[in-house]
């Protein structure tokens, strides 16, 4: 064992907040010096950062507890870990199956990634890049999508996911609708992530959306990308580093590749706002609130929230295929007759059962034995396909991205400072200049540590490696 760091002013920060922390390797353990029964494990190498604030937060989360009943098993972190609201990200928790904690969610519920790859070179790419630009810019960033939903697909989505949906919509001839290989997109469906197929409860949903009077209608948040980390990003296999596994997926050296990301929009902000201020509501009269402003429910409110959330999980899914969908067309349109198959689509941002409890995954996403997964670098820095390996002690989980280094505040005044600080060779298209700085490659961790400390601690495997070529960011 040896102190997690040398630095002076985090170890007094951690002194003063009552954490004990010890090292051992690439593993930090923390406990609590006044709760000595909660504690945590964070897999974060010694040339990464550590905040006591994040730290704070993450011994907060495992604190959790409810007059009511329900336990916490299990409380990790991955690399990525970094300070959030009230629960840091790249955290996980284990609870018993009859607590959750809509907080450990907030409302960007299922915000996850999807990959598509397609047989075209780069060269082959960039002799016609400007016209697809124009294309999807227009359809990412200026409003101009035609993506029509009915109230009928809306319900049918919210309760039993996107196979639903597209079986609801596949006679609709206007937009997006009228060019969809209706084939390709069931048989894509049936491959998300195993929790796709939990039922939901259309219930909990938005009823504007649903709305049998209304007739056709255009959803506002549906086929966006959203703000803040969210992305489209064209990318090449720049290495393939599991030849067999690549191979099986359908990887290539050379492919581009098209990774998405993003989440449930406005109906994750209504479902998951609603079931922060229920938990709150509903905490027994009398007493004392936790001083962590972490609510959990128990019993038959926990497994409403279980399947309100699945609504708005379901609606993330949807929104994450068809701005693929869009992508797609429009790489059709300008190149010729792609497949673009998809390899996988992965969520963060979920409370899922398992066998071992109610998982609660921020910014952190499932790595099952053989589950394909995606952890994107910046948007200047390389992105990677691996296979989780079903590391139990950290929860079957693993890192959903490299992690903020530097807050978007931070690096706003940094760049106001030495405009210098975000300027780094990369492509990124916007209408918002902001996003360049807030989202600039020097704002988040170096993604090689968080991938080898991943690889070593036997959380993942790695299948190959994307290098950017264009990220458009709304």
């Amino acid at each position: 064992m040896k102190p997690p760091v040398s630095n002076y002013r985090l170890a007094k920060a951690l002194a003063a907040h009552h954490i004990l922390a010890e090292r051992t390797g690439n593993i930090v353990r923390v406990t609590s010096s006044t709760r000595r029964d909660v504690s945590a494990e964070i897999l974060l190498p010694d040339c990464l950062p550590l905040e006591a604030k994040a730290i704070g937060q993450l011994l907060a989360f495992a604190g959790v507890r409810h007059p009511a009943g329900g336990r916490v098993c299990k409380a990790c972190a991955t690399p990525d870990f970094h300070p959030g609201t009230l629960v840091p990200v790249g955290s996980i928790l284990v609870t018993s199956h009859d607590l959750v904690i809509p907080q450990a969610v907030g409302t960007d519920i299922n915000c996850g990634m999807r990959l598509h790859v397609l047989d075209l070179s780069v060269e082959q790419f960039l002799a016609k890049k400007d016209k697809l630009v124009a294309l999807l810019k227009g359809d990412l960033l200026e409003g101009r999508r035609n993506v029509p939903t009915s109230p009928a697909a809306m319900s049918a989505l919210f309760q039993d996911g996107l196979g639903a949906f597209w079986r609801s919509m596949q006679d609709t001839p206007e937009g997006l609708f009228g060019r969809l290989d209706v084939a390709q997109v069931a048989r894509e469906a049936e491959q998300l992530f195993a929790a796709s197929s939990t039922r939901g409860n259309a219930a909990y949903a938005p009823q504007a959306l649903q709305d049998r009077r209304r007739g056709m209608m255009r959803a506002p948040g549906l086929a966006t990308i959203g703000g803040g980390n969210h992305f489209v990003e064209l990318q090449q296999v720049s290495e393939v580093l599991d030849r067999h596994r690549a191979y099986a997926l359908g990887i290539r050296p050379g492919q581009l590749a098209v990774m998405v990301h993003t989440g449930s929009r406005d109906v994750g902000f209504h479902v998951g706002q609603r079931w922060m201020d229920r938990a709150k509501a509903e905490w027994p009269a009398g007493l004392q609130h936790p001083e962590s402003g972490l609510y959990g429910l128990v019993g038959p409110l926990a497994e409403q929230y279980l399947s309100a959330m699945h609504a708005a999980a379901h609606y993330a899914d949807a929104n994450r295929a068809l701005v693929m969908e869009l992508v797609r067309q429009r790489m059709r349109e300008v190149y010729g007759d792609l497949a673009m198959p998809m390899v996988c689509d992965v969520p963060h941002n979920i409370v899922l059962r398992e066998a071992e409890g109610n998982v609660h995954r921020k910014g952190a996403t499932p790595a099952h034995p053989g589950q394909p997964l995606l952890i994107p670098g910046s948007m200047g820095d390389d992105s990677y396909l691996l296979d989780g390996l079903g590391n139990a002690r950290f929860a079957n989980s693993a890192s959903h991205g490299a992690g903020r280094a530097v807050s978007r505040m931070e690096m706003t005044w940094k760049s106001k400072q030495a405009p210098a600080v975000a300027a780094r060779q990369f492509e990124c298209i916007t209408l918002r200049e902001e996003r360049r700085i807030e989202e600039a490659p020097g704002a988040y961790k170096p993604i090689g540590p968080v991938i080898r400390a991943q690889v070593e601690e036997g959380l993942v495997s790695t299948v190959a490696r994307l290098s950017p070529i264009l990220t458009f960011k709304a």
